[in-house]
């Protein structure tokens, strides 16, 4: 159905229609009088720089430069109408796309007598109305280290300082173990064989660059020598293109498997932390949980703040949009997780559980990503340079860089436009949390260590239990030294969207 029928400048009849969520179809009408007009233009170019035998350059008569040049002018006429129409119609029309239209240039045919009309599709950002912004509920959660957090941080550290160990014959898979295995990939037909591949055995894992949701479950119990087969399909907004939507057939062999060693608490451990003892180690431990503790509470306040937009804002996103914005979505959480001060190494592996995260996850994030902006330009919210220069140098004292060349990298990266638009979230949040309605909470209990593996499940973890989970799967050399290195900067990881 039309929306609109518009003229531009140069008399183009435009029609605008919506073809279906974030598509508009753009509908023109070249008139013949602007399809005459340049290509006479174009043949008088073509007649004063074309070469004709028997005449000078520029005196050769029109009727032979027709004759001789003919499909070439037309050609360029056909294009250079279609993309200044095309250009024009979108910018009169105020059409805020995502990306440029796909236009079929060659199926497209100037008409010999006539006007000239084609149409195309492009996609749009999703029209929707935002929710009421003030009085959002929100609970604070009150920061107050315990013995408890501490005793889980120092477990902490020991997994991560710790070695996998091979287990003993007849030994079976647990979560959280580490496999050596063969596996062959069957990719709708394409078969890749991959030897002696090291699988860390959890909820969302990889076998080679394929995701498997719940690999846990195929694994656990398994013992070296067994074969496991399984079949899945890769989402259709998976990072990796080639393997988008295809279903592949996994058969593993298991060859070996390992289980993770934690250091022992001895005073090599406190030396290696860079500490005489436990008690200094606590000391230490207790001043940085209560500044991770206090960020962590602004963390979850803010995906409060996320979660009531979107249990009140409908947006519709097909797949293709989605699955086009993959890659800056994996972009905007890397610069995210690189703002709380995360390692470069946790970083990465956080990432790659975003890699494999389900169709609809990448969707909520690019959701979230309209909602953000929408309500920034509401708020006409922007960010100055000295705003994000401040950011930039935060983040550059924290791995131990100069800013400038902090900055560098990151234009080097392709992600300081990303970093910007963070740092303009940032913001947003910040200001919605002006008007909410806060309510502080005590912190809730944690469980007893007994019961830790119940409450590490994907679908319920909290950002705390990330980062630990991060620090326990590591290559077998890892140090203790280098453990507590990574360990002491990190921070509750939040997933971000788009």
């Amino acid at each position: 159905m039309a929306e609109e029928t518009k003229e531009t400048e140069a008399k183009n009849a435009v029609t605008i229609e919506t073809s279906g969520p974030c598509k508009k179809k753009v509908i023109i009408e070249i008139p013949r009088e602007t399809i005459s007009k340049m290509t006479d233009e174009q043949y008088e170019t073509f007649r004063k720089e074309a070469m004709v035998p028997g005449f000078r350059q520029g005196h050769a008569p029109k009727e032979l430069v027709v004759k001789r040049f003919g499909k070439d002018v037309g050609e360029q006429v056909k294009l250079k109408l279609l993309a200044e129409a095309s250009d024009a119609a979108l910018k009169d029309n105020k059409i805020d796309y995502l990306r440029e239209p796909d236009i079929k240039f060659k199926e497209i045919t100037l008409p010999a007598e006539g006007p000239l009309k084609f149409d195309f599709e492009v996609e749009v950002r999703p029209e929707f109305e935002l929710p009421k912004l003030e009085g959002i509920p929100v609970e604070k959660t009150k920061a107050e280290v315990t013995e408890g957090h501490i005793d889980r941080e120092i477990e902490s550290l020991q997994k991560y300082s710790g070695i996998w160990t091979p287990k003993d014959a007849g030994g079976k898979v647990e979560a959280e173990d580490q496999i050596v295995a063969d596996a062959m990939l069957d990719i709708e037909g394409q078969e890749q064989k991959l030897d002696n591949t090291t699988i860390q055995v959890k909820a969302n894992g990889f076998i080679g660059e394929v995701p498997v949701e719940k690999l846990d479950k195929v694994l656990v119990g398994a013992k070296a020598g067994d074969e496991k087969t399984e079949e899945v399909t890769v989402p259709k907004t998976y990072f990796k293109e080639d393997l988008r939507g295809k279903t592949v057939k996994i058969k593993l062999t298991v060859k070996d498997i390992k289980q993770l060693k934690p250091a022992e608490l001895n005073q090599d451990f406190f030396t290696r932390c860079g500490v005489a003892n436990e008690e200094e180690l606590r000391k230490t431990l207790r001043e940085r949980l209560q500044h991770r503790i206090e960020n962590q509470a602004k963390s979850e306040m803010a995906d409060q703040i996320y979660k009531y937009l979107l249990d009140n804002t409908k947006i519709e996103l097909p797949d293709q949009v989605a699955a086009d914005q993959a890659v800056a979505v994996l972009r905007r959480q890397y610069i995210n997780l690189m703002m709380q001060g995360v390692q470069r190494e946790q970083i990465d592996e956080h990432i790659e559980q975003l890699k494999a995260s389900s169709e609809e996850q990448a969707k909520q994030q690019l959701t979230v990503f309209f909602i953000m902006d929408k309500i920034a330009q509401n708020f006409k919210i922007e960010t100055t340079d000295e705003e994000v220069n401040g950011h930039i140098a935060q983040m550059a004292i924290q791995r131990k860089l100069r800013p400038e060349r902090m900055k560098e990298e990151m234009q080097r990266e392709g992600s300081l436009e990303q970093f910007k638009l963070q740092v303009r979230e940032q913001k947003v949040i910040a200001k919605l949390l002006e008007t909410a309605k806060v309510t502080e909470v005590e912190p809730k209990p944690h469980k007893p260590a007994a019961h830790k593996a119940k409450a590490h499940k994907p679908e319920k973890e909290t950002k705390a239990h990330k980062v630990t989970k991060a620090h326990e799967h590591k290559p077998e050399k890892k140090t203790a030294a280098k453990g507590e290195k990574k360990a002491e900067k990190k921070k509750p990881v939040r997933k971000k969207k788009t």
